[in-house]
């Protein structure tokens, strides 16, 4: 790649409202957002650090200046783990490095990555963690959308109401529910069991991800998704011990060029995916939707969570989403 000029800024996208799991709240998208021109092409990406793993926006653009000089002269997004571990830092410049690439070949990256043209998908659409009633009624807002995506971490009582109240208002909606690591093995039993009477399709991260040892060998009633458990291809061995799927996030694989590697590897260890993301505008979903050919699950409506999202975002109706425009990226 010959050298080029990357900028890194830090931007904040207001939420409608707010978003809560079980690990607290927040009000906006708090992104990592990195430009790199090239022979008078324009590429860009967005990360969003996540607390979680030990990231902020500073650690992040910290990390992203500490690279620049070598991005400057002509690294490639091959050549990016040789300087940078997977995370939001790794993932922001991979991204408008195959911004660039797509604007240089006049392909859309999923054809560079020999997946062809993209379709509209259905995605889940978040319910954030409140009281049953409340979660019930934001859920009842959200019908249109087929698929809901339901926080939980309030408890055996809320959680198990929750559930009963949601499925009772909506019988026959798609539904899957995410732990965030907030249940206990004292009440992971009965949790299972009440999914497993409402019709869930899948729990995500039902345990703390250095507790959840006891998942192994063992048959839920309803399939277990990683998340805060797994994050790259070395994980995958370990993990298909423990759940029936991995929910692979390109803030936790450090980009699109991984996250293809790990979606293969996945479907080789015969593993259900999720593609996912954190909150953030349409240009961090963008690069995610190349994943989502061969997604049984897809979770990219970080978007729809926003009072304002960037220009020429992805477009929504009734829970499809349209791929993105090459005007957005690639």
């Amino acid at each position: 790649m010959p050298p080029c000029k990357l900028t890194v800024t830090r931007q904040k996208w207001p939420i409608n409202g707010s978003f809560r799991i079980s690990r607290g709240s927040k009000r906006h998208a708090d992104v990592v957002y990195v430009e790199i021109r090239q022979d008078g092409l324009h590429g860009h990406g967005e990360a969003v650090p996540y607390a979680r793993y030990g990231e902020t926006p500073k650690s992040v653009i910290k990390q992203i200046k500490e690279v620049t000089p070598l991005i400057e002269q002509g690294i490639t997004r091959h050549q990016l783990p040789k300087i940078l571990s997977p995370g939001a830092a790794r993932n922001a410049i991979d991204a408008a490095l195959w911004d660039i690439e797509a604007k240089l070949h006049n392909q859309p990256p999923s054809v560079l990555a020999n997946l062809g043209e993209l379709k509209p998908v259905l995605s889940c659409f978040t319910i954030s963690l409140n009281t049953p009633e409340k979660m019930t009624e934001a859920a009842l807002r959200a019908q249109y959308h087929p698929l809901l995506k339901v926080k939980l971490g309030g408890g055996l009582s809320n959680d198990t109401e929750a559930m009963l109240s949601i499925r009772r208002a909506l019988p026959l909606h798609r539904l899957v529910v995410d732990a965030n690591e907030a249940w206990s093995e004292d009440i992971l039993f009965p949790l299972l069991d009440t999914a497993y009477d409402c019709n869930i399709e899948l729990v995500e991260q039902p345990l703390p991800a250095n507790r959840d040892h006891i998942l192994s060998n063992f048959t839920p009633p309803v399939p277990l998704c990683a998340d805060e458990s797994f994050h790259t291809i070395d994980n995958i061995e370990a993990i298909r011990e423990k759940y029936q799927a991995i929910n692979i996030k390109t803030d936790k694989t450090g980009g699109l060029t991984h996250g293809l590697a790990t979606l293969m590897a996945a479907r080789n260890a015969d593993m259900k995916v999720m593609i996912g993301c954190m909150v953030g505008t349409s240009l961090a979903m963008a690069p995610a939707f190349v994943l989502t050919k061969d997604a049984d699950w897809v979770d990219l409506d970080g978007p729809l969570l926003l009072l304002k999202d960037r220009d020429h975002g992805l477009l929504e109706h009734n829970g499809v989403l349209t791929p993105p425009s090459r005007e957005l990226w690639g």
